[in-house]
């Protein structure tokens, strides 16, 4: 699958523009450093994006996952007017693909500047939107998205994207110091 090709959008609303979702690029670098300063993001997230150059390596670890086809990280823009530079609000992602497996897993975050705005919740329906119709019938059919069970805006995004809560996952530190939610979302058959 060709990342050069892959481009997906989602609709305005009143809280906020219409989002484009697109491949990372190298030139997003800088603009990533500054919104891993949250603290929100370093909390939730399991990346370290320090600097430019830890940045870089992140950007090119997305790049290398379209490459082998087991990773489709989008970078989620703000379209904006005519000529206006696009302003990055996010990141989802399709990850752990495997050919003609019958599930994978989600994932995503938002920028402070974009959280409360719908942001995470339309980006998400439309990388579940494409991950339906980009793999074969007879493959892709279940997606999943995990969260600690203590991230109630991430439960609320995975409820508000058609991701039914299936499961608690135990602890199990010193990766998962706490309990998870499962959420899960199915093929329209």
């Amino acid at each position: 699958m060709g990342k050069s090709t892959v481009r997906l959008e989602a609709d305005a609303t009143p809280a906020g523009p219409a989002l484009i979702l697109r491949p990372w690029r190298p030139a997003d670098a800088a603009d990533l450093v500054g919104l891993y300063r949250d603290e929100a993001m370093r909390r939730w997230t399991s990346s370290a994006v320090n600097d430019e150059a830890s940045a870089a390596q992140w950007i090119q670890d997305q790049q290398q996952g379209w490459e082998t086809g087991h990773r489709f990280g989008f970078a989620v823009v703000e379209s904006q007017a005519a000529g206006a530079e696009a302003r990055l609000a996010g990141h989802v992602v399709l990850k752990n693909v495997t050919l003609r497996a019958p599930h994978a897993e989600v994932g995503y975050w938002t920028a402070a500047h974009a959280r409360g705005r719908g942001v995470a919740p339309r980006a998400l329906l439309a990388l579940t939107d494409w991950a339906f119709t980009a793999f074969p019938r007879d493959g892709l059919t279940r997606l999943e998205l995990l969260h600690q069970a203590d991230n109630t805006a991430s439960c609320r995004v995975a409820q508000k994207s058609r991701y039914e809560l299936t499961a608690l996952l135990p602890a199990a530190p010193p990766a998962y110091p706490l309990a998870g939610h499962v959420h899960v979302r199915s093929r329209d058959l």
